[in-house]
């Protein structure tokens, strides 16, 4: 029997990452089907870099906005998307590939690997029990919560090094533990950790476990790597410590062990000019092959080299086979440019400048957000399918009058879209500040904004979206963001992922603990509060943890994103990045 075209891809690229970005949009520009599957969040490791410096091109930026814009690149060009995880590939006689997901099967005629790796877990006593508390992968996300106090970084590579002297701008003093005699890293790399003095490096020297009292971790096993003796180590001031691991990454793999050959530590062997895998059609970019050096421009470059034999490939397989996948006709690229030929230069004249000062909006219009942040706000709101009020509940701290001023800025550029209401709480304490009750699943603490909407009777009602504190720097998109879901029509899901959400039948309470300098939080906030946006029985308040105190020592929070979810009176924390279907996950597993 025939195989249906509609249901035919030319390409299927796993993995969303930058060798995967740029992978389906090379294909996708170049008219062939391409479906990218990512089975987490879009952007790969890269999205918790906070500052990429070296990627040609571009000044500075950090991870996530760097791959925010590869993600778009490639829709645009006609690539689809879909979150589900890769469970296995066969290749069939006729050289089609089958790769089997979590949202059924897809036959292509090409597969380009793309999963990368993930932090590698160094194993030792506690590891896993104190994640999150204590024990973190990411500096840039946690390493405030250590501020004033001692930090173990385990790990002798690049990562190790440059992490290491990032976390001195909070930490006490950082102690390297290197297994080897020296650092594996670039020398010159190396030379800046040397010489940082708020850093002692242990060579020879492996973390073998470690040990929790009341408020943290309070002492650490170690083993020296030569002689096998083992000592306990504590900080000089018998306070309490963080974990770093930076050991490297292991490949995401498993899923081709057997179909294409790996070397001994788990990464694809392929030709080093076309990065095909002994299995023709299939290829492999990015950190999971064997190279020298991987960086996001080795990646990047990875994708393109590997889009562009696959293209060959598939255009080979279709005259082959017979098979004419139904390819992108109409894209957003194209619409792009084929207006832009048509589109004659508008005449336009400069509205006059008023004088009367009551005519502006509020007295710090624009002083808050730049002019890529006030373009990409306008296509936001104009996108928005119904307005939207922004309720702030305020208390007498500077905090308040920061987030009233915020709001008044957003709202003046929304073309109407926004409004405001604010009320001022009644429960104060002596410094100003609404008191709150930091055992409740949701409790309330000032300052906050809620998003809320009009029925159908034009009675304002809450959507379960509101932001303790304010939204700005990372932040800031996921709550925009969260305006636009509730408004819709909403960032797109896949019909499992809205099923799921609808079938949600009993009240979900989610507590977001967050810092405005996480770069994972921002996935998980919106992930959550998509959900919030399409089921009034789900709640998603973010928690901007620096200015709450009491929640981070209720819950021992030593990494960010934490989730406290309450469902059916039981509750249940959690850790890390979370997408829209692992954070349906964790609700299901409550019910």
């Amino acid at each position: 029997m025939p195989i249906p075209q509609d249901d035919f891809h030319d390409a299927v690229v796993i993995g969303g990452g930058p060798a995967g970005l740029t992978a389906a949009m090379y294909l996708a520009r170049a008219r062939y089907r391409t479906l990218l599957v990512e089975k987490d969040d879009f952007g790969g490791q890269i999205t918790i870099t906070d500052d990429v410096v070296n990627y040609p091109g571009v000044l500075t930026t950090n991870g996530r906005k760097l791959t925010a814009v590869m993600r778009r690149q490639a829709q645009d060009f006609g690539a689809e998307l879909r979150v589900a995880d890769v469970t296995g590939i066969d290749v069939l006689d006729d050289g089609v590939k089958v790769v089997h997901t979590t949202r059924g099967d897809v036959r292509t005629f090409a597969v380009v690997l793309a999963m990368g790796a993930s932090p590698r877990k160094v194993g030792f006593a506690g590891e896993r029990e104190y994640a999150g508390r204590g024990v973190a992968y990411c500096a840039t996300c946690d390493g405030e919560f250590f501020t004033g106090r001692d930090v173990l970084v385990v790990g002798g590579g690049f990562a190790a090094a440059e992490e290491s002297v990032f976390l001195t701008r909070y930490a006490r003093k950082v102690t390297v533990l290197v297994r080897e005699d020296d650092f594996t890293c670039d020398a010159s790399v190396a030379a800046h950790t040397k010489a940082n003095p708020k850093i002692d490096i242990m060579y020879g020297t492996e973390l073998k476990g470690v040990e929790a009292g009341e408020r943290g971790l309070v002492a650490a096993t170690l083993r020296d790597a030569h002689t096998g003796e083992r000592r306990r180590w504590q900080p000089d001031d018998d306070g309490t410590f963080g974990v770093f691991v930076f050991a490297g990454y292991v490949p995401q793999t498993s899923i081709v062990d057997g179909v294409v050959p790996l070397d001994d530590h788990g990464y694809v062997l392929c030709d080093p000019m076309t990065l095909e895998t002994t299995v023709p059609g299939i290829y492999a970019a990015g950190d999971l092959r064997v190279k020298d050096l991987r960086q996001v421009v080795t990646a990047t470059a990875d994708g393109a080299i590997a889009a562009v034999h696959a293209e060959q490939y598939a255009a080979e397989a279709s005259k082959r086979t017979g098979i004419v996948p139904k390819r992108p006709t109409d894209t957003v690229y194209e619409r792009d440019a084929r207006d832009a030929r048509t589109s004659a230069p508008a005449q336009t004249s400069i509205a006059p400048v008023s004088n009367d000062v009551e005519d502006t909006p509020a007295a710090s219009v624009h002083a808050i957000f730049d002019d890529d942040v006030r373009a990409q706000l306008t296509m936001v709101f104009s996108r928005m399918a119904r307005p939207v009020t922004l309720q702030l509940q305020l208390d007498d701290t500077p905090l308040s009058v920061e987030l009233d001023a915020f709001i008044d800025e957003l709202v003046s550029l929304s073309d109407g879209k926004l409004g405001k209401v604010a009320d001022h709480v009644g429960r104060i304490d002596e410094h100003g500040r609404g008191a709150f009750d930091a055992s409740q699943p949701l409790p309330f603490a000032a300052p906050v904004v809620s998003v809320l909407v009009r029925n159908d009777d034009g009675e304002l009602i809450p959507t379960g979206i509101s932001f303790h504190g304010v939204p700005s720097g990372h932040e800031f998109n996921s709550f925009v963001l969260g305006i636009y879901n509730a408004a819709g029509p909403g960032q797109p899901l896949t019909d499992d992922e809205r099923a799921r959400i609808e079938e949600i039948h009993e009240p979900v309470d989610i507590m977001l603990l967050v810092s405005l300098t996480c770069t994972m939080c921002p996935e998980t906030v919106r992930a959550a509060q998509r959900i919030a946006a399409l089921n009034p029985n789900v709640r998603a308040e973010a928690y901007d943890i620096a200015h709450y105190p009491e929640l981070k020592e209720r819950y021992d929070v030593m990494s960010v994103p934490c989730i406290v979810l309450t469902r059916a009176g039981e509750r249940h924390i959690d850790f890390g990045r979370k997408s829209v279907a692992q954070m349906l996950d964790l609700i299901e597993q409550q019910h």
